[in-house]
């Protein structure tokens, strides 16, 4: 097995170790269990929030208070996802989710889709065995969205089990949309890799986190018109707007500050 070695071999790499290396892998080991801690402190998916928190955290930049402020004239709120490199799919979810509770017609489309999702992508080439759980549990979700109950919707959200097989759901959808039209993606995708070697390191696994590639193929998959704003240093006095597929009617609306994702509402 690749890296294996014996108790000699063990001790003998220690030995070698520069003077202070096991003091610093303490400090990033305890660097990293305190970011554990507080993300997990941090609900899957919050209540929703005025703009003046938003506005608090950045009180002493401000670049990004002029870009919150003109956020706060075209939405009304907003809603925060915890932030372990999951927030665009859960962010999206919760978001879609809660539309289509107030859009029946909407719903029973995205339904049937749902429905025909798993043989779609065993078409792609994912076993029925990997696929079996996770969609039987983003369908239990799809069917509660039926009930029209926005707060138990919030609740579901906010267990980890049933949440994370939501995202573990549409990162399989995703990837299916990546791999079916891999002519198209590959030319998103930097380095060596293939479309494929991707899916696997980037788009499959959890927490690692997303960007244009997967908003482009996820929402294309689903049909569904998401809305970006982007808070950058930019020039431009607000938040910029990204709409994924381009053209498409807009009904669910995030907004992206450097490697998160939240939820917006507009006004």
């Amino acid at each position: 097995m690749e890296n294996s070695c014996n108790m000699d071999d063990n001790h003998e790499a220690v030995a070698f170790k520069p003077e202070g290396l096991e003091q610093d892998e303490l400090i990033i080991q305890q660097h990293r269990e305190i970011e554990k801690e507080i993300s997990d402190s941090i609900l899957l998916i919050g209540q929703k929030e005025e703009f003046t928190s938003l506005e608090t955290e950045y009180i002493n930049d401000p670049v990004y208070l002029t870009k919150v402020q003109d956020l706060s004239k075209k939405y009304k709120c907003m809603r925060r996802a915890r932030p372990d490199g999951n927030c665009f799919f859960r962010s999206f979810a919760f978001a879609y989710f809660e539309y289509l509770i107030d859009h029946n017609e909407e719903y029973k489309h995205f339904k049937e889709r749902a429905l025909k999702s798993k043989d779609e992508l065993i078409s792609c080439g994912f076993t029925q065995f990997t696929l079996e759980d996770f969609h039987d549990t983003f369908m239990e979700v799809v069917n509660m969205i039926g009930e029209g109950q926005h707060e138990k919707l919030y609740d579901t959200f906010n267990m980890q089990g049933y949440s994370d097989y939501v995202v573990v759901y549409l990162r399989l959808i995703t990837s299916g949309q990546l791999q079916k039209d891999a002519d198209f993606y590959k030319h998103f995708i930097e380095g060596d890799r293939t479309v494929v070697e991707f899916c696997h390191q980037e788009v499959e696994p959890m927490f690692k986190e997303s960007d244009h590639i997967h908003i482009i193929a996820l929402s294309t998959a689903l049909n569904v018109g998401v809305r970006v704003r982007y808070m950058d240093r930019g020039e431009s006095c607000e938040a910029i707007a990204h709409d994924f597929p381009e053209g498409s009617p807009v009904c669910v609306h995030l907004l992206y500050k450097p490697g998160h994702y939240d939820i917006l509402y507009s006004r």
